[in-house]
């Protein structure tokens, strides 16, 4: 599913009025209706029938008169409150304030200080609130008379149904304008607003749904909209069942360079990870003195002790044995528990000068990367980085505030100044891929929030590229089937005490439900 900023919902509209002759009076009236929709739905379960609606002095306002006509209509108590005189309004906004008008709607108008204490009485008494303050197309910080309706709304402990986005978020990134509308859901237009779902504004929006507001599906469905939302019906299209007639090395064999003193957990993790994904074969490298440890802990994966620096990490020494080891391999993960380390830096250059087989990069290994990303941009082959927040603010030698107040910018950077499809790990995973498209993950939740999770990803990942699948592909799934693990295991024993292995044994079930009823 395509996502929207303001930029490409303003593109959308010009084009259906220039292309194809619809009226932008036509798709306010479908706006309207949508939203009215939705609230007499919500509406059945009040006694009261009073709806008050928030109309700003833009298109959304418009919206909003549409919906409290059709609410009148149904036989509702609905008040606009606009925080703009009718004279000042515009367009199909004003158009539409005057239709209210004639058919005798009420309209407080909120212009001061006075007339919002005047207001908060009939607030106060609505079983819904009707946000239709602000569109898609806020740029500026919620200040003064519209921050404290604002505060005073959301003090109210009402439903508040949201039009397009709820008033005070940036439709682009999800940021707080300095205040917003906290809405129980939104209703939105055309196509869900990226804002939506990112944080923060995936907290204030609640649940969304998307109204046909009757724009043609070829402009909404445009391949040239950067954004996607990741859906169950994206995996179902290209993850494939199992044919009758294979063995394990038709699913690929992964070797996973990963573990140093204390942390050979990281590389068990990636590696029962990759298999549970499926990967027919996996073998783990991890430094010689670590080996015996390593083979007590695995049943399933093979083990091979490399070579070592004196600090008993991997490094350039360790090449010559790991060149060995990538021969016939279909993928190479490295990084999990590695250690930060000049030594893998040095490595990552010796593999990225020889591999043949897609290569993920993860924890360490990019740590290790973050004096200098280029070594990857001459790679020949296909690359994916898995960086959380702190890692990606290294590699693009920003701060972590920075990465999260764009996620979206972060990830499409380092992207392109390193060739490499990236994972921007965190609540809303965001996924650039090296065509400039955008997929936004909304699948896991707070139980994800532990040591060793990133390690399992890292596997869930590499082990779809063992199998074949694109580097998007394997990103797309990856995270997805991840955030559902994540999901389940809440869902079975609540939020706290998870530890990362509990998502091992729910990664086949997740993974199987996808394939079960698609075509070999």
């Amino acid at each position: 599913m395509k996502l929207a900023d303001s930029a490409i919902i303003t593109e959308i509209d010009r084009r259906a009025v220039a292309d194809y002759g619809i009226e932008p009076i036509r798709l306010m009236e479908n706006a309207g209706r949508g939203v009215a929709d939705a609230v007499l739905r919500e509406l059945a379960a009040f006694p009261s029938k009073r709806v008050s609606v928030l109309a700003g002095k833009g298109n959304n306002g418009g919206d909003g008169f549409v919906a409290a006509r059709k609410l009148k209509n149904a036989g509702a108590e609905a008040t606009v409150f606009a925080l703009s005189r009718v004279e000042d309004l515009k367009n199909d906004a004003l158009a539409n304030a005057k239709e209210w008008a004639r058919m005798g709607g009420e309209t407080a108008v909120i212009l001061t200080p006075e007339d919002l204490e005047k207001s908060k009485s009939a607030l106060r008494h609505s079983s819904i609130i009707v946000d239709a303050i602000f569109g898609t197309g806020l740029r500026s910080e919620v200040e003064g008379l519209c921050a404290s309706l604002i505060d005073f709304v959301n003090g109210l402990d009402k439903m508040i149904v949201a039009v397009d986005v709820p008033s005070g978020i940036d439709a682009g990134t999800g940021r707080v304008l300095g205040r917003s509308i906290r809405a129980s859901f939104t209703v939105t237009m055309a196509l869900p607003k990226v804002g939506l779902v990112l944080y923060p504004g995936r907290d204030f929006a609640g649940e969304f749904e998307v109204v046909d507001i009757g724009v043609p599906r070829a402009l909404i469905d445009d391949p040239e909209i950067r954004y996607n939302l990741i859906t169950a019906e994206m995996l179902r299209g290209f993850l494939k069942p199992r044919k009758a007639d294979t063995h394990k090395t038709t699913y690929g064999h992964i070797l996973v360079l990963a573990g140093s003193p204390g942390m050979t957990g990281a590389a068990y993790m990636t590696a029962m990870s990759a298999m549970r994904t499926g990967a027919g074969l996996v073998t783990v490298g991890v430094p010689e003195s670590l080996h015996d440890i390593m083979q007590a802990k695995t049943v399933e994966a093979m083990t091979a002790g490399l070579p070592e620096t004196t600090d008993k990490a991997l490094g350039p020494v360790s090449w010559p044995r790991i060149r060995e080891l990538l021969k016939n391999k279909a993928a190479l993960v490295i990084g999990p528990g590695v250690g930060n380390r000049k030594d893998i830096y040095h490595l990552i250059e010796k593999i990225a000068s020889e591999i043949e087989c897609p290569l993920l990069i993860d924890a360490d290994g990019l740590n290790s990367l973050a004096d200098d990303v280029s070594v990857l941009k001459s790679m020949t082959a296909r690359v994916v980085l898995t960086p959380h927040p702190g890692e990606m603010a290294r590699l693009l030698k920003t701060t972590v505030k920075e990465v999260q107040a764009d996620r979206l910018g972060a990830a499409t950077r380092l992207s392109t100044l390193t060739g490499a499809t990236v994972v921007l790990k965190g609540a809303g995973t965001v996924i650039a891929g090296t065509d400039g498209q955008i997929y936004i993950n909304t699948t896991g939740n707070a139980v994800l929030a532990t040591a060793g999770t990133g390690d399992i990803l890292a596997g869930v990942i590499g082990g779809l590229l063992a199998q074949g699948y694109s580097p998007v592909e394997a990103s797309i799934a990856g995270v997805h089937i991840h955030g559902l693990a994540g999901d389940a295991v809440r869902d079975a024993t609540g939020e706290i005490g998870m530890i990362a292995t509990d998502l091992l044994p729910r990664i086949p079930p997740i993974l199987n439900s996808f394939t079960r009823n698609a075509n070999g």
